[in-house]
């Protein structure tokens, strides 16, 4: 059975939606920018298929788009959705073709616009009102368009995190992005985009004047929930970007930076989803014959800072392998590439620290969650 490796990593700077630098940039764009960038040392003949994720972006394949814009004309493209999982996702499915031996060749990421993505709506009677796909029937203790209740606070309560354990994580979250950032960490792996402003080169989510106390006074999201301790700072951003990596068999010869070693999604119930990588993390390491110790660096979504801190604690995880270039309440969080891109981040991180184990990790909404585990080769 062929091996599957990572062969390329890479992905743009994130971006603050509707504000920020990518604000009149579409998921198109986007899309045709990393691929573009990921395909360009490759033979256009020997590619087998474009996968990217992708989520509420009106139903056509952003993937294709992108491949014929990289002049890869004769490469279908595939839109994967798994909501947050979306771009992790999309790198499973190009390993495990890989590894079937059905494809040699894949560019798989993701792609996020909420800058622009467009708005649905339906009918209701006479009336046209917004409307946004469920991935879950809507319920009290899990409401599927609100996911600061069905994700953060449902994993804060269940699992005992603290407003204070939060606003610290998240405090960190921005700290260790700004770090990277200043260190030249991810001169790498970023890929600058050109806007209608001028070169985008940056992440530019990270707040550099965050501090304990600004956190702690920023009022909870719904004050009329006793002890509800989610705050927008110790939420997620939301955020553009688009991430892809070059997935290929290992019997190409072609140099490889990683060998994606095992992978597994799970579902929940939905008002767990925030718990979900406490099963699917476990789960993707039993398939790759390791454990939790075995792991030099985890990159887990803070989709909340709830959840990430709840999910270190019940696997016991050392937070001082999780996130150390920070994740979704500092670098950000743009959901169908969010998975993608900490797969090029924990890349890259394990090659610039001598190589290692590591597992990318996330909830999904819905009730859903998703892990995968790379080997990271020594440079």
């Amino acid at each position: 059975m062929p091996e599957a490796v990572i062969v390329e990593a890479l992905r743009t700077p994130v971006a603050t939606s509707f504000k920020g630098s990518l604000r009149d940039v579409d998921a198109f764009a986007l899309a045709d920018r990393i691929v573009g960038a990921a395909a360009a040392k490759l033979d256009p003949a020997a590619v087998d298929d474009v996968i990217l994720g992708e989520g509420l972006y009106g139903g056509g394949v952003v993937a294709r788009h992108a491949a014929v814009t990289a002049g890869l004309t004769n490469v279908p493209g595939l839109a994967l959705n798994r909501h947050c999982a979306a771009g992790l996702s999309s790198v499973q499915m190009a390993a495990a073709s890989i590894r079937a031996g059905m494809d040699e060749l894949i560019i798989a990421g993701g792609v996020n616009s909420m800058s622009t993505a467009p708005r649905g709506y339906r009918v209701v009677g006479e009336e046209r009102v917004d409307w946004n796909s469920p991935t879950h029937p809507d319920r009290p203790d899990a409401p599927n368009r609100d996911m600061s209740i069905t994700v953060g606070w449902n994993a804060a309560q269940r699992a005992g995190v603290t407003r204070e354990e939060m606003d610290a994580w998240a405090l960190r979250s921005h700290r260790n992005a700004l770090r990277a950032i200043d260190e030249g960490r991810f001169a790498d792996e970023v890929v600058p985009v050109e806007t209608p402003r001028g070169l985008f080169e940056v992440d530019e989510h990270p707040r550099r004047d965050t501090t304990l106390a600004k956190l702690a006074s920023l009022k909870p999201l719904h004050p009329e929930i006793e002890g509800f301790s989610i705050t927008a700072g110790n939420a997620s951003g939301v955020n553009d970007a688009a991430a892809a990596l070059v997935v290929a068999s290992d019997r190409l010869g072609l140099p490889a930076l990683a060998t994606v070693r095992a992978w597994a999604s799970v579902g929940v119930d939905p008002a767990e989803t925030g718990l979900a990588p406490v099963k699917a993390i476990p789960k993707a390491l039993s398939r790759a014959g390791l454990t939790p110790g075995d792991v030099d660096l985890f990159e887990i979504n803070e989709a909340f800072a709830a959840m990430c801190v709840a999910t270190i604690a019940l696997l016991g995880l050392d937070p001082e392998r999780v996130n150390v270039n920070g994740s979704g309440c500092g670098l950000g969080h743009p959901v169908a590439a969010t998975g993608s891109r900490m797969l090029v981040t924990l890349v890259h991180e394990l090659r610039r620290r001598g190589g290692g184990i590591g597992v990318a990790a996330m909830c999904a909404g819905g009730g859903m969650g998703s892990a995968a585990v790379i080997e990271v080769h020594t440079p």
